[in-house]
């Protein structure tokens, strides 16, 4: 995860932090949630070989520029780290995989998406292959104003990094590329098995896409955003709305047992790699089911699982966040 950048000024403005060079970045990651290697916490994958690959183009590795520009040095090039990367891991033993998912959270979870196929491609034809996409479902919602904020922004991002070859020439063929970084009008031609985890109040989305500081300048969604409990009758209606919209737009993604659906109804982003919310006892449950267990299920056929939940606060085995 870590967002995108959609110009070279905010390009720039990452290539001194983690998400812009490796110099930067943590030199130890913590392993928990679907990475966990203790059966007791992780039951379906403990025993995987599991790898976090970091992220530091800010196109969701989508970017493929041949030029440098000469006034930055900057490389837009993320779709050649992807493959750099999975050519790696073919070379250091992946190639003998049985099993293989590409997971991500955030803007790795739209990685996920986007790259889903062609993750699959890369891999033998014996290998059972799945993608799971956790808070990577982005929608083109407006904003409290009725602006189209996130559109502009998607648009400019794949325009910056050249990303239009390689998002869904199925999408592509049909709307402007910067619409197929949206998942809603690409994800329904995904044809490798999928599984999508998101709240219907993501709280990213809720902070970035629908109440952004440009939309709300003065600031009366702001204790609202750092705190579902603190908004106001009128601000929960307009989080039912955004809700109601964040379904709508899972319409193309489809009935198929292929495809897995945990849309729980918590203020959260980012599910799988927090222990408490992927699997412990008090972890969110949809249908009597924590997310590890839907996830498992699906992954190896025990069982088919698409769930949407009731409307916020109806659900008490949320964990809703609270921001600084």
């Amino acid at each position: 995860g870590g967002g995108w950048c959609n110009n070279a000024t905010t390009c720039l403005e990452r290539k001194d932090t983690r998400l812009g060079s490796s110099k930067k970045m943590l030199t130890t990651e913590t392993f928990s949630g679907m990475f966990h290697n203790k059966a007791k916490y992780n039951p379906d994958f403990h025993d995987w070989n599991r790898i976090k690959v970091r992220y530091c183009d800010g196109s969701s590795f989508t970017g493929d520029v041949e030029a440098v520009d000469p006034k930055t040095n900057l490389h837009y090039r993320g779709a050649r780290i992807f493959r750099a990367v999975i050519e790696d891991l073919l070379a250091k033993g992946m190639k003998n995989a049985k099993n293989a998912m590409l997971a991500g959270c955030s803007a790795g979870g739209l990685t996920a998406i986007l790259q889903c196929d062609n993750f699959r491609s890369l891999l033998p034809a014996t290998t059972i292959v799945k993608c799971l996409a956790d808070a990577g479902f982005f929608i083109n919602g407006k904003t409290i104003i009725g602006t189209n904020h996130i559109e502009g922004f998607y648009a400019d991002v794949v325009r910056t990094h050249g990303s239009a070859k390689v998002l869904s020439p199925a999408c592509t063929s049909k709307m402007s590329p910067g619409l197929c970084f949206f998942p809603q009008n690409m994800v329904q031609y995904i044809k490798t098995p999928i599984f999508l985890i998101n709240a219907a109040y993501d709280s990213w989305q809720i902070k970035n896409i629908l109440a952004p500081g440009v939309a709300d300048r003065k600031g009366t969604f702001r204790e609202c955003k750092l705190d579902i409990t603190k908004c106001s009758a009128a601000q929960l209606n307009v989080l039912q709305g955004f809700r109601e919209e964040f379904l709508r737009a899972l319409t193309g993604f489809g009935k198929s047992p292929s495809r897995g659906l945990f849309i729980n109804s918590c203020y959260s982003h980012c599910q799988t790699g927090i222990q408490e919310t992927w699997l412990r006892n008090d972890s969110p449950l949809l249908g009597g089911t924590t997310i590890a267990k839907a996830v498992g299920d699906w992954y190896y056929g025990r069982a088919a699982f698409q769930k949407i939940d009731c409307p916020y606060p109806c659900d008490k085995t949320c964990h809703n966040r609270v921001f600084d």
